[in-house]
């Protein structure tokens, strides 16, 4: 038993004496505090360059010239151009469609039927006056007498010209019996056969011109800064100083740009919408001379509308999402820390930000978005490729 309790008291000794040279052997640790990950971020340098202004709006193509093909006569239809059809196109001068003339070419035999007569009574009475006249001279009538002569010429002569009048309103009446276009187009619509009797005055055919064609773009009126435009522009703009417009769609698949000018804005703003209307034209011809597969915009067709506005000196194009707290971005300073700059914003559109002052060439402008950012925070600067931006420690 005694033996046991020996044995006992070797071990706790042993252990005491082994926790004892451990603790005095061990090293001790100073209490540290962990260094902060500085988080990256992407930067843009400040590079302020001249930038044109664009507008964008969106329209319907619409002709410039549309009028009603309306006959000046009456009377049967004996012959319809093919090309008289919805879609159809016709060139300026081109006949579209005859009416029967042999009514109006009886009224033209007439005409001139009656200028011969009224003629040759006109010179009867003149040569009647000038007898008058002499035998009034030699006292061989009375004044009466000259002066019913002098009526009865001024009768004819007026009789004359009425013939010649009517002679002439015949001659128009029969070749107003051969419908002409009255200009270079397509036909939208048509309502007339061969046959059928079509009155004076009565619309037959809706045609509309395709020399060139005309865009109605909304656009509000804040925007109308950025385009170059007198201010209360009335009428037209001059064409060598009127913005560009470039226009795109897609069409039958593919996809196509068409180039025009701003040619002029509307006067008035509209009640509902709070727009104003700016017309844009395009040109055949033009568009024609440049490119030989030119293909014209459907009338109808909805576009997108580029409108090139003025152009704006030392201005810094940012990401919309740069911009903190209304008009302030993120600048990373030489140590590698986040400052807060105060900008002039210009103008703000789409996922654009234009900056027109608080910037100098070659800041670092943080683009990242970050949660929460104190302003002299540490970050590491990163560039699109992943490497660090030349110039800043610690990249």
């Amino acid at each position: 038993m005694k033996r046991k309790s020996l044995v006992a008291v070797a071990v706790i000794a042993v252990s005491l004496a082994i926790t004892t040279i451990l603790l005095v052997t061990s090293r001790q640790l100073a209490p540290s505090e962990p260094e902060a990950v500085a988080p990256a971020v992407r930067v843009v340098e400040v590079a302020p360059a001249s930038v044109r202004m664009i507008v964008h709006a969106q329209g319907t193509v619409a002709p410039r010239t549309e009028a009603d093909l309306v006959p000046e006569v009456s009377g049967n239809v004996v012959w319809i151009s093919p090309n008289l059809v919805s879609g159809g196109y016709f060139e300026e001068g081109e006949p579209l469609l005859r009416i029967d003339d042999r009514d109006y070419r009886s009224n033209l035999e007439r005409a001139r039927a009656a200028v011969n007569r009224t003629t040759a009574e006109d010179e009867f009475a003149r040569f009647e006056l000038e007898r008058l006249q002499e035998m009034e001279a030699r006292r061989l009538i009375s004044p009466s007498d000259v002066e019913t002569g002098m009526r009865a010429a001024r009768v004819a002569a007026a009789a004359l010209d009425d013939a010649r009048a009517a002679l002439e309103q015949a001659e128009r009446d029969l070749s107003r019996t051969e419908v002409l276009a009255p200009f270079t187009g397509l036909v939208r619509a048509e309502q007339v056969d061969p046959g059928q009797f079509v009155s004076r005055g009565a619309p037959i055919a809706r045609l509309y011109a395709v020399d060139y064609v005309e865009i109605r773009l909304p656009i509000a009126d804040r925007q109308l800064a950025y385009l170059d435009l007198p201010p209360m522009q009335r009428g037209e703009l001059d064409q060598a100083t009127a913005p560009d417009v470039v226009l795109s769609a897609e069409f039958a698949g593919t996809r196509y740009q068409w180039h025009g000018k701003l040619a002029r804005t509307e006067a008035e703003i509209d009640l509902r919408s709070r727009m104003v209307h700016a017309v844009a034209r395009v040109n055949a011809a033009d568009n024609a001379a440049t490119d030989p597969n030119y293909v014209p915009p459907p009338v109808g067709l909805f576009v997108n509308a580029e409108i090139q506005g003025r152009s704006t000196e030392d201005i810094v194009v940012l990401p919309r999402s740069a911009i903190r707290n209304g008009n302030q971005v993120l600048v990373v300073d030489d140590d590698s820390r986040l400052r807060f700059r105060t900008v002039d914003i210009a103008r703000i559109y789409g996922e654009d930000a234009y900056i027109g002052g608080g910037l100098d060439h070659g800041d670092l402008v943080c683009i990242s978005v970050l949660q929460a950012v104190v302003d002299g925070m540490r970050v590491e600067v990163v560039t699109d490729d992943g490497t660090g931006a030349p110039g800043v420690p610690g990249s």
